[in-house]
């Protein structure tokens, strides 16, 4: 591919062609049929066909619509797993890959953003990108100080094309919707445009990137690097080396898996209540395992990269999700129901069964309920099958549920990471990272303990 393709009529009519490749597999899969071949290789097949021109397209045109592939990539767990092989491959090299802009365009940013004579600042600078995703690519370097260094470039016409191809997506949400059993397609494509701005804007991403690096500076089990540089469509950061999470997913040993699993948990509630902001970009390409946490070089740390998209939660997590977790798990669906309702996630012209919420939020909830938990793609299909299922009970109260927008994104976050905890397979102590980073999970008239001299014991 010579460039990032930005003129809209020609990424309109590259997604728009989508529904109608899809029409056509659908066609020659019942072609195959008729000749004899059997309904499971057909099936197979065409699920493969589907995934290899969706997933193509969505990465050669990088924006938008590869920005919406890593969203829905996450939620591989959920599909039924006869559909799931020919989908996962496609799905995981879209996590941290994308064809490269052309190194004239970079050089050309680089020289309009840093200075004619930006070679300068580098000791060392290689044109070939180690990584390229939705809206930018980075290439690795050597520092003017000799640090080591990740460049960010964004792709020129980065914006037009985002909300351009989030436009033509949200046209067919209703086509891709069966990808993903029991998720609404179109909540998450508008939400990913309300996020386009901010993303564009290195500056934003710098001062997230960088209130993060001073929060976990020196933590034994997440390292986030700092920032070094930035300007208009340049960050320039700390280079970290480290196993990427994909090939953990892929390749790494139950000890990696469970060890990844349980950081990613932490950093998820530890985040907002040490930063105030929320990383809301959580597919495997942001993060690496790195070698030598807390109990030495055997051990893992976990690396967090790419803020371009966080919440901003000045207070943490809200307490709400804390005391309806509690509730639930303390089985007061009366209690749970009113602080639903109070919150917005059930409307003032809706009535709803207490006991039947209580019966739909407990499954969900599950992780939360044991000392630990082992995720599976197993269970994360039985969760999006019972959703899913208009016959099923779940699936008609779910309807009736309103999520409000203070919570899209926190929402989204939290299934993303629990999509990727799924496909991680990790035994995860979630109620031990509850309770460390969520008060309001713990009951607030918990009773108190006393000394032997009759003083308060401290907790």
């Amino acid at each position: 591919m010579s460039d990032l393709p930005r003129k809209a009529v020609t990424r309109t009519a590259r997604l728009a062609a989508l529904p109608l490749g899809f029409a056509g597999r659908a066609t020659w899969g019942l072609g195959k049929r008729i000749v004899g071949e059997s309904a499971e290789i057909v099936g197979r097949e065409l699920q493969q066909r589907t995934a290899e021109q969706l997933f193509k397209v969505l990465g050669e045109l990088k924006g938008g619509a590869m920005k919406f592939g890593q969203a829905m990539s996450v939620f591989e767990s959920a599909l039924p797993e006869e559909v799931a092989g020919p989908y996962r491959a496609a799905l995981t090299k879209l996590q941290d890959a994308a064809p490269p802009m052309p190194t004239r365009t970079m050089h050309a940013v680089l020289a309009e953003r840093l200075g004619e004579d930006w070679a300068e600042l580098f000791l060392e600078f290689d044109d070939k990108p180690a990584a390229a995703a939705s809206i930018g690519q980075v290439h690795r370097a050597v520092w003017h100080d000799g640090r080591e260094v990740a460049v960010k470039v964004q792709y020129p016409g980065a914006g037009e094309a985002l909300l351009s191809d989030l436009s033509q997506l949200s046209r067919f949400a209703r086509l891709l919707g069966p990808l993903i059993p029991g998720m609404d397609v179109k909540p998450l494509i508008s939400e990913l445009k309300d996020r386009v701005s901010e993303e564009l804007d290195y500056g934003l991403e710098a001062q997230a990137q960088q209130a993060h690096a001073d929060e976990f500076a020196g933590d034994p089990d997440v390292l986030v690097p700092a920032v070094v540089h930035q300007c208009d469509q340049v960050l320039v950061t700390e280079w970290i080396d480290g196993v990427p999470l994909s090939e953990v997913i892929t390749d790494g040993t139950q000890e990696q898996r469970d060890r990844a699993g349980q950081l990613l948990s932490r950093f998820l509630f530890s985040g907002p209540a040490r930063t105030g902001l929320l990383h809301a970009d959580p597919h495997p390409g942001n993060f690496r395992l790195l070698p030598g946490g807390p109990d030495g070089a055997d051990d893992w740390r976990l690396g967090v990269l790419d803020f371009g998209t966080v919440d901003r939660l000045p207070g943490g997590l809200p307490d709400t999700i804390g005391e309806s977790l509690r509730m639930t798990l303390d089985g007061d669906a009366e209690a749970v129901y009113e602080l639903l309702r109070t919150e917005g996630f059930v409307k003032d012209s809706i009535e709803l069964d207490p006991d039947a919420v209580l019966d739909y939020l407990l499954p969900i909830i599950e992780p939360a309920q044991v000392e630990e938990f082992t995720f599976s793609r197993g269970w994360m299909r039985s969760q999006a099958a019972r959703i899913a299922d208009p016959r099923s009970p779940a699936h008609q109260l779910g309807k009736q549920l309103n999520l409000p927008p203070a919570y899209l994104l926190i929402h989204r976050v939290t299934l993303s990471t629990i999509g990727v905890l799924c496909q991680l397979g990790a035994t995860v102590r979630l109620r031990e990272e509850l309770e460390e980073w969520l008060p309001a999970f713990l009951a607030a008239d918990a009773p108190e303990t006393f000394d032997a001299d009759g003083s308060v014991a401290e907790a």
